[in-house]
């Protein structure tokens, strides 16, 4: 009786397809000593990916500012006086133009941010039409559009969107600290949506938020837990923008967002692990350690939405001196041969 028992309750408990990651186990990871752990990533970066070849994508901000939503760290929000000036969603020509200049220079995938707590349905025809031009470009697509109500994520994957950004942006027991309008289930709500119409996942989060390393841990803990893991998980360093809250954030030491990219690729090791926000701040040495721990994507273009990002030609530069290269479909089964 106990057997019978033992199967039925095996055939109906889910198995993850993911390892488990406990916030203590995580933590533990991030106090490996620092070259040991820089080393741990790299053989698990060299297990799934050609460690030579970056992924490069290009983010624009199709709709910039006046966003309802209080994120700390956001200068598109209507809440902070940053400068940001509000700017209406952009005209299709305008959008596939520069989409035109991003894949000349390199780019394998072009995203789009519009500055909302999520669209409304009247936007969606444009949305729509917009990532059917990028796409016919040639372009992987992603969007990050906020949250999405039911039905929104099947018009954008039937529309041709491949990758759907979303950020947890931190740790559960962090969020409040830097969110108000909005909760940490919200963000899982809106992911569960994108999966659920076949969409691929680019989610991660912001550092150097004066949050503590277990809260980082927790982060990276809330990501890898997810089942599916991301395709994609941006890794970004807090910009402080004068007018946000954050804008006094404590500096995070460069060893702790190593370390922060290398514990993201031993728990989520098929992932794309990118370079985001906050790299223009970075040293070329900072950033060849980040792509030894395990990053393996970066952001590529002068801007981030609305901050600043290293310019291509220095992009190229360093990759020049790190015997990098732009990632292709060849290089990217280098490793199936």
């Amino acid at each position: 009786m106990s057997t019978v028992q033992s199967v039925q309750l095996t055939e109906i408990t889910p198995h993850p397809s993911v390892e488990y990651w406990s916030v203590c186990k995580v933590e533990a990871l991030y106090e490996t000593p620092f070259l040991e752990l820089v080393y741990r990533a790299a053989q698990v970066h060299r297990e799934y990916f050609n460690p030579q070849a970056i992924q490069l994508s290009t983010l624009m901000s199709i709709k910039t500012g006046g966003c309802p939503e209080d994120c700390g760290y956001c200068p598109q929000s209507a809440r902070y006086q940053t400068g940001v000036q509000n700017q209406q969603l952009l005209d299709v020509d305008e959008i596939i133009a520069k989409a035109k200049i991003a894949k000349s220079r390199g780019a394998g995938r072009f995203c789009m941010g519009a500055a909302w707590r999520g669209p409304k349905p009247k936007d969606m025809g444009k949305v729509t039409q917009i990532i059917k031009a990028v796409k016919e470009l040639g372009l992987e697509t992603c969007g990050t559009f906020g949250l999405l109500q039911d039905g929104m994520a099947e018009e954008l994957k039937e529309a041709g969107l491949d990758y759907y950004n979303h950020n947890l942006d931190t740790a559960p027991e962090h969020y409040h600290e830097v969110i108000g309008t909005r909760r940490f289930d919200d963000r899982l709500s809106t992911l569960g949506k994108v999966r659920k119409a076949g969409l691929k996942v680019c989610c991660g989060g912001i550092v150097g938020m004066n949050e503590t390393r277990k809260e980082r841990a927790g982060l990276i803990a809330s990501l890898a837990n997810l089942d599916p893991q991301p395709e994609s998980v941006p890794i970004n360093q807090l910009v402080k923008v004068e007018g946000t809250p954050l804008v006094e954030a404590e500096d995070l030491d460069w060893t702790e967002f190593v370390r922060t990219i290398a514990v993201a690729r031993i728990t989520m090791p098929k992932s794309y692990v990118r370079l985001s926000a906050g790299r223009q701040g970075m040293t070329e040495e900072m950033q060849a350690m980040c792509f030894m721990a395990g990053a393996n994507s970066i952001f590529y273009g002068d801007k981030l939405l609305v901050t600043g990002n290293p310019e291509e030609d220095g992009d190229q530069l360093l990759m020049a001196k790190l015997d990098l290269e732009p990632e292709t479909e060849e290089n990217r089964k280098i490793l199936e041969r």
